[in-house]
C-alpha cells in the first residue's frame, strides 16, 4: 500500500507542466501527468492544466482515450467570453474541466467589469467544479473581493488567484502586501489560489531571476496561522522566513486537517515541489510493505 499524502497537502500543486519555465510539450506532459496520478503521491497532484488556446487549436487530437476520464484545468489565455466554446472542444475526447481560470483585469484596470462578464457566464461552465478569477493586486481589489463574496453566496462556485511572481518585479508582492491578501480572503471566507513564483518551499532569492521569490512552505503556515485569526503582521512574519523549522512546525501541527482557504498552486514540476516536502518531513515519501 503506498504512503499517503496527509491531508493538509491534498491537492495542493496543480500540473502546471506545459507552462513557463517547464515549458513541456503537450504529449510529454499528459504522459508525465498520468504517471503522477497513478504514483503513490497522487493526492498531492491537482489537474492537468492547458491553455485555452491549445484546446481550440486541436492540441489533444489523439493524445487522450475518451474512456481514460482525464482532468483538466483551463487556463483561459484566449479571454472571458471564449470560455464556454472552449469546454464545448473538449466534449469529444471525454475530457472534463474541473476547474477554469482567467485573468479579469490588467495591472491597473477596475477588475469589476471583468468578473461581471465572468459571472454571466457561469451557467455556460457545465461541469466545473471551481471558476477562479485572477486579479491584479492593485486598483480596485478589496471591492473586487467582496463582488467574489457576493456571487460566492448567491451558489456560484467562483473564487480568487493571484499572482505572486512573473518576469517582472512588480508581479512579486511583498510580504505585507500578500499577507493583507490571505487576510482579506479569511475575513471574507474567501478560497483563494496563487500562480508564479512559488518554486521551492522557503523564501529564496533566485539567481536566474534575481528576484526574492516567495515559498509554498511560508505560504502554508501564514495561511494555517490566518486562519487561526492572526492579523496581518504576524502573518507577513511568516512569509518573510527562511528557516524552515518555524513553517515546519505549523505545518505539522495540523497535517490530518483539510487546508484551509489556500486552494493551492500551479508548478511546472510536480517532482520538485514533492522532494522539498519530503525533505522537510511533511510527506513521507517511499511505499509501505
Amino acid at each position: 500500500m503506498s504512503t499517503q499524502v496527509p491531508a493538509l497537502l491534498n491537492g495542493l500543486v496543480d500540473d502546471a507542466a506545459v507552462f513557463p519555465p517547464g515549458s513541456a510539450a503537450l504529449p510529454d506532459a499528459l504522459a508525465a501527468h498520468r504517471q503522477h496520478r497513478a504514483a503513490w503521491y497522487a493526492d498531492l497532484v491537482g489537474p492537468l492544466l492547458i491553455p485555452a488556446s491549445a484546446v481550440v487549436a486541436g492540441e489533444l487530437s489523439g493524445l487522450v482515450d475518451p474512456g481514460e476520464g482525464l482532468v483538466v484545468g483551463v487556463i483561459g489565455d484566449n479571454g472571458i467570453g471564449n470560455l464556454p466554446s472552449v469546454l464545448s472542444f473538449l466534449t469529444p475526447y471525454g475530457v472534463t474541466a474541473r476547474q477554469v481560470e482567467v485573468a479579469v483585469a490588467k495591472r491597473g484596470e477596475d477588475p469589476l467589469p471583468g468578473i461581471a462578464e465572468l459571472l454571466r457566464l457561469t451557467d455556460a461552465l457545465p461541469g466545473v467544479e471551481g471558476v477562479y478569477a485572477e486579479l491584479p493586486l492593485t486598483f480596485g481589489l478589496m471591492g473586487a473581493l467582496d463582488a467574489l463574496v457576493a456571487a460566492r453566496a448567491d451558489g456560484v462556485p467562483i473564487a480568487a488567484k493571484f499572482r505572486t511572481g512573473g518576469l517582472a518585479a512588480e508581479l512579486f508582492p511583498t510580504p505585507t502586501e500578500l499577507a493583507t491578501v490571505i487576510c482579506a480572503c479569511r475575513d471574507r471566507g474567501l478560497p483563494f489560489k496563487l500562480t508564479a513564483g512559488l518554486h521551492q518551499a522557503i523564501r529564496h532569492l533566485d539567481p536566474e531571476t534575481g528576484f526574492t521569490h516567495h515559498g509554498y512552505a511560508n505560504v502554508l503556515a501564514a495561511t494555517l496561522a490566518a486562519a487561526d485569526g492572526d492579523g496581518v503582521r504576524s502573518v507577513a512574519e511568516l512569509l518573510t522566513m527562511v528557516d524552515p523549522r518555524p513553517l515546519v512546525e505549523r505545518a505539522t501541527a495540523r497535517l490530518d486537517a483539510p487546508r484551509p482557504l489556500w486552494v493551492g498552486f500551479g508548478s511546472c514540476s510536480i517532482l520538485e515541489p514533492l522532494t522539498d516536502l519530503i525533505r522537510l518531513g511533511l510527506v513521507n515519501g517511499g511505499y509501505d510493505a
